[in-house]
């Protein structure tokens, strides 16, 4: 695969953060800077982390195996736009207040599921490097299949916090259940392959046998 195509995807996921940072300088947030921001950097975070899910199934139906390699640098994006989300808030918007921010977190419903995806986020983010894979061989993967609960969260965490239009949430909870839906079916699929292999070897003997 082409050498450049990896730092390219790397520019192209930092594009929201130069887009918002272009915006802020040329006093271009809008009447609320603070929501404007906080909105734009959340929806980025859980459009990359979706991003990320669809490179398995990607991978499978086209067979470009390269894909795979893209999977970890666009986790930590989602990581990274998630943690600006949860930062501007904290700073811009309560101004440090860790009094308002745990009474936020426990009382109000979208930011207790926000915080709880970020918060699964960490360990992932932490073991992402090629030693930490090596050091915890199997139990890797199984740390990681934290991100379809992060995902989940990050939904619902979207839907509660719209006011009236719920069509994007509702979009990306649909690109969720398809990308969910295919790895189910992907399981499904290959826990009845060695069954339909035996049943189609003892057709087949069985047919030598009538023959």
């Amino acid at each position: 695969m082409l050498s450049y195509l990896k730092p390219l995807a790397f520019l192209i996921c930092l594009i929201p953060f130069g887009q918002m940072l272009y915006r802020a300088y040329t006093n271009d947030l809008g009447a609320n800077p603070i929501d404007t921001i906080t909105r734009f950097t959340g929806s980025w975070s859980l459009f990359i982390l979706l991003a990320s899910l669809a490179v398995t199934p990607l991978r499978r139906i086209t067979g470009w195996n390269e894909l795979i390699r893209y999977r970890r640098m666009l986790g930590l994006f989602a990581f990274f736009y998630a943690a600006l989300h949860f930062s501007i808030y904290m700073v811009l918007d309560l101004y440090f207040d860790f009094g308002a921010i745990t009474k936020d977190i426990l009382k109000r419903p979208y930011i207790t599921v926000g915080f709880s995806a970020l918060v699964l986020m960490i360990p992932l983010a932490v073991t992402s490097t090629s030693g930490m894979i090596r050091r915890l061989g199997k139990r890797w993967q199984q740390l990681h299949y934290l991100v379809y609960g992060i995902a989940i969260l990050g939904v619902i965490h979207f839907y509660w916090l719209v006011k009236s239009d719920i069509s994007r949430p509702a979009q990306y909870g649909l690109v969720l259940a398809v990308l969910l839906g295919f790895r189910l079916y992907h399981k499904w699929a290959a826990a009845l392959a060695p069954h339909r292999r035996a049943a189609a070897t003892l057709s087949a003997s069985r047919k030598d046998q009538a023959a």
